[in-house]
């Protein structure tokens, strides 16, 4: 083994950088084709340099305060007004789970506030995603599409690459990488395109269905949010207006905030988690 693959410190990530990197482009192929025949622009790279002839991955968008978020697609209309945003996460520990995913929670959220004409958030993760890290998600409307940490496993492995180590292993990842690396570019291209086909078809049905304008535009849900004096907050939601015309013409604080119906610190939610 040549010496170079010995002094790696970390190669799941220049692994699975690579990967993740082929199996956003083979997505960004698929979604720039299928929106051809629609009004829209698919952005996924900016910054072109002539220099290096290549583009930066960093697109920012701004929420209301200001702030700037980089994201990695977005699709607008012909008034470059976003209509998706598309996120693309890599983990293979669960140990960052919660930081990853309180990223797209608060971004995706933050942004939605301030572009009105967004209609869709949509997640592509891949590796070790907890089932309330997911659930986090997508109770903050955002679509996922999941690859799962077993199938990459399964997929590199039909190629000689051992990906299923320990965190503290040090041997298994050198010789994955240098397993990996041995490939041809047309193997590595295929490994991408196994794992893109596996959530394909069914992202650009989800496309199909957010990007349909002959679709009636009807109210999906309303939420009431009422901020007492002393900081409390509460939120409701609504399916229709007349509910919430009658809960706002109804409105107690006495009764919204009865302490009755507060949680504890020792109330948990039920997750079904590995």
């Amino acid at each position: 083994m040549n010496n170079q693959y010995a002094e790696l410190e970390c190669p799941d990530p220049s692994i699975m950088a690579d990967v993740v990197s082929r199996v956003e482009s083979t997505l960004n192929c698929y979604v720039n084709a299928y929106l051809d025949s629609y009004p829209c622009h698919f952005i996924f790279r900016t910054g072109y340099n002539p220099v290096t002839n290549d583009y930066k991955k960093d697109m920012f968008l701004y929420d209301c305060d200001g702030i700037q978020h980089n994201i990695d697609g977005i699709i607008t209309n012909e008034s470059m007004q976003p209509l998706v945003l598309l996120e693309s996460k890599y983990i293979r520990y669960k140990k960052h789970n919660r930081d990853k995913g309180s990223w797209i929670c608060n971004t995706h959220t933050a942004l939605r506030k301030r572009y009105k004409s967004i209609r869709a958030s949509i997640a592509i993760l891949a590796g070790s995603w907890s089932k309330t890290s997911l659930a986090m998600i997508e109770s903050a409307d955002v679509a996922v599409f999941l690859i799962s940490f077993d199938v990459i496993v399964d997929i590199l492995k039909k190629y000689g690459i051992d990906f299923n180590w320990d965190e503290k292993d040090r041997t298994t990842p050198v010789a994955a990488w240098y397993n990996y690396d041995k490939l041809s570019e047309k193997q590595k291209m295929n490994i991408a395109k196994k794992m893109a086909d596996l959530i394909k078809d069914k992202l650009l049905d989800l496309l199909r269905d957010i990007l349909d304008d002959t679709k009636p535009r009807e109210i999906k849900k309303l939420s009431v949010e009422v901020l007492s004096s002393w900081g409390e907050t509460s939120r409701e939601s609504f399916e229709n207006k007349e509910d919430a015309i009658k809960y706002l013409e109804g409105l107690d604080l006495d009764t919204v905030f009865d302490p009755k119906t507060f949680y504890s610190i020792f109330d948990q939610v039920d997750y079904d988690d590995e």
